[in-house]
């Protein structure tokens, strides 16, 4: 396709003087392929911009399908403060392919869209005032666990929130709604009994020393074990919205099967989405390390697995330990790996666990989700919630494909 390189130009005035600035454009043409045969719903597109080779710093960009913008965001994951991934998510029908264009600029203009997620990381001042932060980092030998408020950093989409432990469990919890939107900015994943009268979700599970959700840990033979000692700990987060939250939770120097790791832990969360995308990294390829990783063993819960990733579990229990105030919830859960990495599959005292490992590589990526009884809208049944689960992970195998064509 015949490439046009144009220019905006635009009026600053600078010391009384009228300045005329150049600001870069490109547009493309993409393609997103679903060969699935059912249609999929909010579709995460992600596009490398490296891979663009656009010339310039992207600072703005604009997707449009058809005539009709469409909410998409730049995320920084870097901290280089240049824009590193275009993300959107779209509507794909069965067997059938979806064609975007995407303007990128050197000019920024990125236009407010209204978020479908939210994301949030506090913490308490003396006066016991609830501070906003975007990152952490504390000695390995810190315990900052009290200081944060929900001890760590919060996300959401309108249908599910989670949140990450800033300790050396660095557990995945969960946060049930009984209706679709956003809660965790007014209840801070704790709500008041005002808020409960309005119709609020809640904290609808005990993780205590388990893996919760599908929390990568340790293992030392016969249990999981906590991310324990490092030299430092980090979270952060990287992206708020308005399409995906971006979370990192990096153990730097952790002290592990004779040798020492920093590893690095990202939890995305797209819009319109229960599941979260986990991708583990490390700072070189992995020896013959064994990790372990699954769902939480629910007192008196009923399991299923594929035995090649996927496990998933139903059942019922006390979310905190006041049995006075609260009541006992009900919560499926589950979480898939790709079948190259797992190399047995065990439980301990309290999880449904997979070994995993993968000798030669740097990084990998697997899925964590849950459905609570509260929701209006979700699974009220094991067998429902394990049929779903199959799926889940047959979507997660037969990815959109995305092709960027050349600039147009």
């Amino acid at each position: 396709m015949k490439r046009n390189l144009f220019y905006t130009l635009l009026f600053i005035i600078v010391c009384g003087r009228a300045v005329y600035v150049q600001a870069d454009e490109k547009a493309f043409t993409m393609t997103v392929s679903n060969e699935w045969s059912d249609s999929r719903a909010n579709e995460p597109v992600v596009l490398d911009v490296k891979g663009l080779n656009c010339g310039f710093d992207v600072v703005s960009a604009v997707v449009t399908d058809g005539d009709t913008e469409i909410p998409s965001q730049l995320d920084d994951l870097d901290g280089d403060l240049v824009a590193d991934e275009i993300v959107f998510v779209t509507d794909v029908p069965a067997s059938s392919v979806k064609t975007f264009r995407v303007v990128v600029s050197s000019d920024k203009k990125q236009k407010a869209y209204p978020s479908r997620v939210f994301a949030e990381m506090l913490v308490s001042d003396k006066g016991g005032k609830h501070v906003p932060i975007s990152s952490l980092t504390i000695p390995g030998t810190s315990n900052i666990y009290n200081q944060l408020h929900h001890h760590g950093p919060a996300f959401e989409s309108e249908l599910v929130a989670y949140r990450i432990y800033f300790d050396q469990k660095q557990t995945v919890d969960i946060y049930g709604k009984f209706n679709k939107g956003f809660e965790i900015e007014e209840s801070q994943f704790y709500p008041t009994d005002e808020q409960l009268a309005r119709g609020f979700g809640d904290d609808v599970l005990l993780v205590g020393g388990s893996c919760g959700l599908g929390a990568l840990k340790g293992w030392d033979g016969t249990k999981a074990m906590h991310i324990e000692p490092v030299a430092s700990r980090t979270e952060s987060v990287l992206a708020y919205g308005p399409v995906r939250t971006v979370v990192d939770v990096f153990a730097n120097g952790w002290q592990y099967q004779q040798s020492v790791l920093r590893m690095k832990i990202r939890y995305i969360l797209y819009a319109g989405h229960r599941d979260c995308e986990v991708q583990v990294s490390f700072d070189r390829p992995l020896k013959q390390e064994v990790f372990a990783t699954g769902v939480q063993n629910i007192k008196g819960s009923v399991s299923w697995s594929d035995h090649k990733g996927l496990v998933a579990c139903w059942g019922t229990n006390w979310p905190v330990n006041d049995t006075v105030k609260y009541a006992k919830e009900t919560v499926g859960l589950a979480t898939c790996l790709p079948q190259e990495i797992v190399r047995s599959e065990i439980y301990d005292n309290v999880n449904y666990l997979y070994q995993v490992s993968a000798e030669g590589k740097q990084r990998f990526t697997y899925h964590i989700m849950f459905t609570s009884m509260k929701e209006t809208f979700g699974y009220k049944t094991p067998e429902a919630w394990f049929d779903y689960s199959k799926k889940w992970k047959e979507y997660l195998m037969y990815p959109c494909k995305v092709t960027v064509d050349a600039a147009l």
